[in-house]
């Protein structure tokens, strides 16, 4: 009897990266193509396309039976899965990307808000098993979130639940991409924590940094430069900790949940992050829903998106199979 296994698509602005995944959470093989949206939006779903093509001969090839596709995408995506509006990928707004994944590669498909597929993926494989409710937060260019409340996860009535990025920290703050200005991702992303250095290098503050400030600074060199002491990459850290905590401290009070799992690139520093960030939070939050809140690092990394579609589009599957039984 065939292997039933899944097809979980990570789609960014930069690449596509799409794997044939098991239904235990096992990624059994991963390629990728370049999105080059600026071609246009036939070009690019054309290697989508082609790109699920390989995966479905290598399933073929190895007696694997692929019964689903799920796809995380940067934006807002509807509950029928159209996609509204994506900074990143704006040749897809408007597309009902579901269907025609579903047209061109006649298996049933779920497309869902990238956030919300890590968030999926850390709750079925990883930092999220043993919570009941909680919030994902990645950290990248941006700043994005999903919920999963009471095991099920909650996308909101248009498929925009979960935009945590956009909390405003500081009122008349940096501008947002967003339109709005102060929001929680101005100050910690990795875009935001370079932002900070950048800032307090040009009030005179002395760094290692420098000759940086205007090249090839990134958070990962503001790491670096914070773990040999330089005091202004700590500070910038201390910064984004600080407007974290300040909005884990509403989340706690609003929601009461179980944990947090902070993914993405800078959650690498996490443990330079914390201590502000936790002192914050309590000093904002009231106690007994921030005692209860388990604030943990993410357990899979690039896979999580992957892993989390792959299992949305699994569920979608067996939710249809009840609703026709």
């Amino acid at each position: 009897m065939s292997q039933e296994v899944l097809i979980g698509i990570d789609l960014g602005g930069t690449n596509c990266r799409a794997a044939l995944v098991s239904l235990s959470g096992e990624i059994i093989v991963l390629n990728k193509v370049p999105t080059k949206i600026n071609e246009g939006r036939n070009p690019f779903l054309g290697r989508i396309f082609r790109l699920c093509a390989d995966l479905f001969n290598f399933a073929a090839k190895e007696d694997m039976q692929v019964i689903g596709i799920g796809m995380g995408a940067a934006g807002v995506i509807s509950p029928t899965g159209v996609v509204t509006v994506s900074p990143n990928l704006s040749i897809l707004n408007g597309l009902p990307l579901e269907d025609a994944l579903e047209e061109a590669l006649g298996l049933p498909a779920t497309v869902t808000n990238d956030a919300n597929a890590i968030a999926w993926g850390e709750a079925q494989f990883g930092a999220g098993r043993n919570f009941n409710s909680f919030l994902t937060i990645t950290l990248g260019t941006g700043v994005g979130g999903g919920l999963v409340l009471g095991k099920q996860l909650w996308k909101g009535a248009d498929g925009s639940a979960g935009e945590i990025g956009h909390f405003v920290v500081e009122p008349q703050g940096r501008l947002c991409r967003c339109g709005s200005r102060g929001c929680l991702e101005q100050y910690a992303s990795a875009t935001g924590i370079v932002k900070t250095v950048q800032e307090l290098a040009g009030e005179g503050q002395q760094t290692v940094l420098e000759n940086l400030i205007d090249g090839e600074l990134s958070s990962i060199k503001v790491s670096e430069a914070a773990r040999i002491g330089d005091q202004v990459a700590l500070a910038a850290f201390k910064e984004a900790g600080i407007r974290l905590g300040q909005v884990l401290a509403s989340v706690a009070n609003l929601l009461n949940l179980d944990g947090v799992v902070i993914t993405g690139g800078p959650s690498e520093s996490l443990d330079l992050i914390r201590p502000a960030m936790i002192q914050e939070a309590k000093s904002r939050a009231f106690e007994i829903p921030f005692k209860r809140m388990v604030i943990v690092r993410g357990e899979l990394g690039d896979e999580a998106g992957i892993l989390g579609a792959a299992g949305l589009a699994y569920e979608e599957l067996k939710n249809k199979k009840r609703d026709s039984s």
